[in-house]
């Protein structure tokens, strides 16, 4: 039979790339970490020698396949078809992470073979080698380099700076920020916050931030020390040297709360003790969500729904709370200055109360506790030059290209530096074996090396990097050592010994050099040339700025030339004559610096003048450079660092000599500020490396004037266009943000005609004050609503209510502004934002944690927790505040749910108590008693009550388990119909799949189908439910159910029992009582009607008047108008009148 093989997967992300390869794996050996690359050849023949050595019937090597994916490395057997089925031949051999393969090495002696070295265990630092076998050694660096590529392409997406939005373990609180202080230390006394909230309160009521003083300056002698801090602590072990930038991106930092100090202000504050104080703007909003991530701190406004503030734990040094003021903490954190500083700031946060102030301090010490402990998990693994290791790795180095035999010598001679024991081990070792040639005894023994030295490593206690210059140090670092090791405590004090020599022998060299460099720098052409080819007739002292330079240059040539092995010749220094040097005499050009090799030039060069820091640079890279290659007189080198032989072939391809250069690297170095430099082989002249330059003109003012005229113009036409730029792109991303809103089906197909009736409807000129028929609005409704004028429409209906409802109801919110709600705390944000991320997880708009529509979300709910003290939050309200946010805006959603709580009266199912919810359950069971009797004979026989399955329907709307297109349509009729839509389609929906309830027999299947099947309905059976609401009439029964709830209540509470004549009679007075009040509000509904039709007939007198009135301002306006023109037309015969007495020659009107 055919063999059965499983796998068990894990599938690469749709927009990855991975590749399969058909292997065999030779075998793997696990190692240390600190395995290098001399080592790793070295390695890999032992994992061959031990494939070989297996038995005919576990094959050395065995068919694998290599799975590569920026997601993971796998590697998989890969069964033949007479193979059985195994299970752990059928598991996978290894699986990881492709940054964890941190070595590849391809054989060059067998190009079909390679390795990989993965970091298997940080923890105990040891790594397997695993070494594969490729049928084809042409796809060898194919494979290579898919595994490095998805390492990097893994590394890339690790270490990209993540949005606090998709972290799903962060920790958010709501804050509310006072401002920040620039202060003079990193650390800070107690009594900071409460300082720092005097400094706000006195900078806003007018007071100069001069007056407030640091507290953070150290006490002097008479002052007392600090006191003891209250809930406060700094984290020493998280601090770095490297702060990177504060604010990444400026377009999303809100600069109305953080803007940057000026440079001036903070040097001056700091230098004199003050702090800069900076409170906030009080008509900003200023609450934040203070979130704590696992490596980071996020501040984020739900205003602008973007990140104000990001801090790294590294970047904060100190965390407080006040102790006067217990409901406020801050911290302290590194920002850099504009000029390259950096100085320290506070911030200080509010917070709703106390409990929530230490709750935050306690999150804050376990991220950093988590933190600093994962810091140091991942910390590198140390070495030094006593490591044995580090032996081992020189004395790969040392071996590496030789033949057997020198790599036999050599070993032989790093055998001696063993001990007795050692050797002998080693020696016995290897003869057991029995090598058939000195290759194979060669690999013998650095096998066994390898083996003992990973074992003293384990037990070695590391010297330290720094570099010990004392004698004291050195005989500290000798005792630090193996008392074994005494060889190569003489090793090193003779390498010490080298280096000291070698540096005595450099600063000789570079002393010559340098007096000779500056006195030919004043007559130099070529600025970065490597040797000194300038010459000058004058001897010259060096300058401040030239001395600051060549000490530069003397501890970058120290640095450079202090290798161990490097020596030079005992000759003294030689001297050069006046003129250019020849090729050979010069030094090879560095692939870093923009020097050339010198060439002799028959014409004098000129001089070139430079800016202090141009010859700083000058001289450091000229040192560099000598550092390599130095000659003398005769043309012989000193001799360098031996390089191994990958070295030398890297030298020789890296850094070729090249005896021209094209004009064209001038344009690579356009952008610098300096000169570049010029080539040796160009005509020297005195117009420059770029061929003659042009004499300008001197330009007229005129001209001058016309392109400024010009330069203001355009960039008053680059500014506009920016703005419509801007309106283009906000008006795109509305657009957008629409279309990902309304991102769902409908049920009911809105046809055109529906469409046009609606948009009629809408675009009706004061339509807020118009009453418009109700059964044409049911058939409107019952026809379809248009999805992208939904929120439109609801409005729509809200104003019909209110015009139908003139009189609000009795219980109205305090008209409080959503702004003024939204710069206020508030207590129930732990439940809002948890319940955040499960209001529609699977809709883009709210999927993204912390992105814009959960921001939104969390404003309105946290606004109408503030407005509404009794109900504040409860479950639920979540999911019918986003829908409505999906239809409309932040401000108008929130209006409209004050609208459905209030006067459609669905808050009082969110009431504490959750007694109208047991009543609408009870209401819901009557009604399925007298609609449906045989299901709730079904229902009670399983002992189901509503409340296991309605109670989501009724406080989420039906929003948490259906269909958005169907949830729509069902706030369609509560608009249009009240709250008792939701009983409708309840019943409707239990009515109309009865029969498949009724097929299960159990409690379980039962729950299960209403809750998961029943929400899974087709759009036809959603339409026909849709229809059957409109068609049912069930208020006047709800009012009697209601009624009866109450009536069943006092009995309940009521536990004398009682007769059967004492209950009638009860009961009659019970009745009579009722029909008295039934009365009673009966005549006070005709006094009511009656009130109401003369308040009517009032309005329709006051609206006559009115019109009256207006036609008569109409008329009188009219009659105005007139007078004011006959007025005019007096006056101007009046001035004609007056003209003609004064000159008497005019002739006189004749009278009639």
């Amino acid at each position: 039979m055919e063999p059965i093989t499983f796998t068990a997967r894990r599938h690469p992300l749709p927009n990855e790339a991975s590749v399969d390869f058909g292997l065999q794996l030779v075998g793997s050996l696990p190692v240390h970490s600190l395995t290098t690359m001399p080592m790793l050849p070295w390695v890999v023949a032992e994992v061959r020698r031990l494939s070989g050595q297996s038995s005919k019937k576990e094959p050395g090597t065995k068919p694998v396949r290599l799975c590569v994916s920026p997601s993971g490395l796998r590697c998989e057997p890969e069964p033949g078809k007479s193979q059985q089925w195994d299970p752990l031949i059928c598991s996978s051999i290894f699986e990881c992470k492709p940054q964890r393969v941190h070595k590849l090495i391809h054989n060059s002696h067998d190009p079909s073979y390679f390795a990989c070295l993965i970091k298997n265990d940080a923890a105990n630092q040891q790594s397997i080698c695993y070494v594969f076998k490729a049928d084809d050694q042409t796809k060898v660096p194919e494979i290579i380099s898919s595994i490095r590529q998805a390492g990097k392409i893994a590394r890339q997406e690790e270490f990209r700076c993540p949005s606090e939005f998709d972290d799903t373990f962060a920790k958010k609180f709501e804050v509310l920020f006072c401002g920040r202080v620039a202060v003079a230390h990193r650390k800070a006394p107690p009594a900071l916050i409460d300082e720092c909230i005097e400094g706000f309160s006195h900078v806003s009521g007018g007071s100069s931030p001069d007056h407030f003083r640091s507290a953070l300056q150290p006490p002097g002698d008479g002052e007392r020390g600090p006191r003891p801090m209250r809930k406060s602590f700094s984290q020493p072990g998280l601090r770095s040297l490297a702060f990177r930038r504060e604010f990444q991106d400026a377009g999303l930092r809100s600069s109305s709360f953080f803007g940057s100090f000026e440079e001036s202000d903070i040097e001056n504050h700091l230098i004199s003790g003050h702090n800069i104080v900076q409170p906030t703007d009080i008509e900003e909003n200023r609450t934040m969500l203070f979130t704590i991530g696992q490596s980071e701190v996020y501040l984020i406004s739900p205003d602008t729904k973007k990140i104000a503030l990001q801090k790294n734990f590294k970047e904060i040094s100190f965390c407080s709370q006040g102790i006067r003021h217990v409901d406020h903490f801050g911290f302290i954190c590194r920002e850099s200055s504009g000029g390259g500083g950096f100085h320290f700031v506070c911030y200080v946060f509010q917070c709703a109360n106390e409990a929530l102030v230490d709750e935050i301090m306690m999150t804050l010490k376990q991220a950093f506790t988590v933190a600093a402990l994962q810091q140091t998990a991942k910390a590198p693994a140390q070495l030094c030059d006593g490591c044995p290791l580090q032996g081992l790795h020189k004395l790969c180095e040392r071996i590496e290209g030789m033949n057997s035999s020198k790599t036999k010598l050599e070993l032989q001679k790093h055998l001696t530096t063993l001990t007795n024991q050692e050797q002998a081990t080693i020696f016995e070792e290897v003869q057991k074996l029995r090598p058939r040639n000195e290759q194979r005894e060669n690999e013998l023994i650095i096998s066994f090396l390898r083996c003992l030295y990973e074992e003293k490593q384990k037990a070695h206690i590391h010297i330290g990097e720094i570099r010990q210059t004392s004698q004291i140090a050195a005989e500290n670092i000798g005792s630090e050592l193996p008392s074994s090791a005494t060889r190569f405590r003489l090793d090193m004090l003779k390498n010490k010994a080298k280096r000291s020599l070698t540096e005595s022998l450099e600063s000789i060299l570079s002393r010559g050099n340098k007096a000779r460099g500056l006195q030919e720098h004043s007559a130099s052409l070529d600025l970065d040339s490597p040797v000194s080819s300038m010459f000058s007739n004058t001897s010259k002292e060096p300058s401040g700025c030239e001395k600051e330079a060549l000490s530069i240059s003397e501890s970058c040539f120290r640095l450079l030339g202090s290798s161990d092995d490097l020596s030079s010749d005992s000759e003294g220094q030689p001297t050069e004559e006046p003129g250019l040097l020849s090729p050979k005499q010069g030094f090879r050009r560095r692939a870093n610096t923009l020097s050339h090799v010198p060439v002799e030039c028959q014409e004098p060069p000129q001089l070139v003048r430079g800016s202090p820091g141009v010859l700083q640079r000058k001289l450091v890279r000229d040192f560099e450079s000598k550092a390599d290659h130095i000659s003398d007189a005769s043309g012989t080198p000193v001799k360098t660092r031996r390089h191994s032989w990958r070295q030398q072939i890297f030298l020789r391809v890296a850094t070729p000599q090249k005896a021209c250069d094209s004009p064209k690297r001038y344009e690579d170095y356009s952008e610098l500020g300096e000169l570049p430099p010029r080539s040796p082989l160009e005509p020297v002249c005195e117009d420059g490396p770029f061929g003659p330059v042009a004499e300008e003109k001197k330009r007229t003012s005129r001209e001058l004037r016309e392109l400024w005229q010009k330069a203001i113009l355009q960039q008053i036409l680059l500014l506009r266009m920016e703005k419509e730029n801007q309106k283009l792109q906000a008006s795109e991303n509305d657009l957008l943000n629409k279309r990902l809103k309304l991102d769902y089906e409908e049920i009911t197909p809105c046809l055109k005609e529906v469409t046009t009736v609606w948009e009629k409807i809408l675009s009706t000129p004061g339509r807020s004050k118009i009453k418009f028929d109700m059964e044409k609005m049911h058939s409107a409704v019952g026809q379809g609503v248009p999805r992208h004028h939904r929120g439109e429409i609801w409005k729509f209906l809200a104003e019909q209510y209110h015009l139908k409802h003139p009189f609000p109801c009795k219980q109205q919110p305090k008209d409080t502004p959503y702004k003024e709600l939204l710069k206020q705390l508030t207590s129930q944000q732990h439940a809002i934002l948890i319940d955040l991320g499960r209001t529609f997880p699977t809709h883009p708009y709210y999927s993204a944690q912390l992105g814009a529509g959960q921001l939104s979300l969390y404003n309105i709910l946290k606004a109408y927790s503030l407005l509404d003290q009794e109900v504040g939050y409860c479950q639920g309200l979540s999911f019918v505040a986003g829908i409505l946010l999906l239809h409309m805006g932040e401000e108008e959603a929130f209006n409209m749910l004050k609208f459905l709580m209030f006067d459609m009266g669905l808050r009082k199912q969110y009431r504490p108590d959750m007694i109208i919810l047991q009543i609408q359950m009870y209401q819901l069971s009557r009604l399925l008693h007298d609609y449906h009797r045989d299901l709730y004979d079904h229902l009670e026989e399983h002992e189901i009550g509503p409340s296991l399955y309605a109670a989501p329907w009724f406080l989420t709307v039906f929003a948490s388990q259906f269909p958005l297109g169907f949830v729509a349509r069902v706030f369609d009729m509560i608009f249009l119909q009240g709250s008792e839509v939701i009983f409708k389609v309840a019943l409707s929906l239990l009515g109309s799949h009865k029969p498949l309830i009724l097929q299960h027999e159990n409690l379980e299947t039962i729950v299960d189908f209403i809750k998961s099947t029943l929400p899974n309905l087709g759009l036809v059976q959603m339409e026909k439910t849709i229809s059957q609401v409109f068609e049912t009439d069930i208020s006047k029964q709800l009012q009697a159910y209601e009624v009866e709830y109450h009536v069943l209540q006092e009995e309940l509470i009521d536990p004398s029992p009682l007769s059967e004549n004492q209950r009638m009679d009860k009961l009659e007075k019970a009745n009579s009582s009722l029909r008295k009040q039934n009365l009673d509000l009966l005549e006070q509904l005709q006094v009511a009607n009656g009130r109401i039709q003369s308040l009517e007939a009032t309005v329709e007198k006051l609206l006559t008047s009115e019109s009256k009135l207006k036609q008569a301002t109409l008329a009188l306006e009219l009659e105005r108008s007139a007078l004011l023109q006959t007025v005019e037309q007096l006056q101007r015969q009046m001035a004609e009148l007056g003209s003609r007495e004064s000159d008497p020659t005019l002739p006189k009107p004749s009278g009639d």
